[in-house]
């Protein structure tokens, strides 16, 4: 069992043991039954431990269950419909994340608008990656890493779980703003990922902090920059990607949404409960022990993040041509 996989499996258990904290709720509010959060990818991720957390939490605020349900496939897709097609009642939440912002133009025919028919409630968590090589690479830092590849073109590979993957869109955004060439290598899973990596298969990938983190402070992984805009507490020596190319930024995120035509009450309930469940200290270092940090914000603060992330990478994914595997 990875050290990653140890970690995630003590985080799930420890859910359970956020205090009970139960908000009066009167009979004839909302809400008066059991709420579904659906999670568009397996059980056991980071993603998806963040979505326990949110759960435990709403259903202790809330006085009702919030019931996960894992629907994963087709990147994530096939849960997202579900929710899409789903009563505008407040009963039936979706776990959103980075991954519908890139389905959006990664794929050509969904059935849904996910801007349109999924109506933002709020963030959960940020979730950086780390620019992570194998210590027989050279290059010790972002700069020597471009000068390594414009030098040696097609010779630098690297790693992702699939084509739309974040590892393989924070790749793309990389080699679209710096001009370099690197030979992109598609494995089926994350996991599969980070072995080939350790072994010295593929050079580089753009790695969740959570899974990789071990790594790095072992020495087994040497970590360049961190893709959010600013350095993470994880590891603050690292410099960010932006310090050497400009502009640069590559986040995955998951929060809230529900069906749209929701009453804005419910939304704004569900908002303020999220809300202040992310400023409890204990969600807080939850959330830290993921590799992630809480985004808080109002419902239009998510939408309008969601809005620039879709376009953000549907302009990745069109200068690339990337296409749904």
């Amino acid at each position: 069992m990875t050290i990653a996989r140890r970690r995630l499996l003590k985080l799930a258990a420890s859910i359970a043991a956020l205090p009970l904290v139960v908000a009066p709720v009167r009979a004839e509010t909302y809400p008066v039954r059991p709420i579904r959060l659906i999670v568009p990818q397996a059980a056991g991720g980071a993603s998806d431990i963040s979505a326990r957390l949110i759960g435990q939490w709403l259903s202790n605020r809330l006085g009702q269950p919030c019931l996960i349900e894992n629907r994963p496939g087709a990147g994530g897709n096939i849960g997202t419909e579900a929710v899409v097609r789903a009563a505008p009642d407040g009963y039936t939440l979706l776990l959103a994340g980075s991954f519908n912002t890139i389905n959006a133009t990664l794929y050509d025919k969904l059935s849904f608008d996910f801007i349109r028919d999924i109506a933002p409630v709020g963030g959960i968590m940020r979730n950086p990656l780390v620019m992570a090589v194998h210590p027989s690479l050279t290059a010790r830092t972002v700069p020597e890493l471009i000068a390594y590849a414009k030098a040696n073109p097609g010779k630098l590979n690297f790693g992702s779980a699939g084509n739309g993957s974040p590892q393989h869109m924070a790749a793309e955004l990389f080699k679209m703003m710096t001009g370099i060439e690197m030979v992109h290598v598609r494995y089926r899973g994350s996991a599969a990922l980070l072995t080939d990596l350790l072994r010295g298969e593929i050079q580089l990938a753009f790695d969740p902090i959570f899974s990789s983190l071990e790594h790095v402070k072992s020495g087994t992984l040497r970590a360049l920059a961190v893709t959010t805009a600013t350095r993470v507490s994880a590891l603050p020596d690292i410099p960010t990607v932006g310090e050497a190319v400009p502009g640069y930024e590559s986040v995955g995120w998951v929060g809230i949404g529900v069906p749209r035509d929701t009453p804005a009450k419910i939304v704004d309930k569900l908002n303020a409960e999220i809300n202040a469940g992310l400023a409890d200290a204990a969600i807080k270092a939850r959330l830290a022990e993921l590799g992630g940090a809480p985004l808080r914000g109002s419902p239009a603060e998510f939408g309008r993040l969601i809005v620039d992330q879709t376009e953000r990478w549907g302009k990745v994914i069109r200068t690339a041509q990337i296409s749904a595997e």
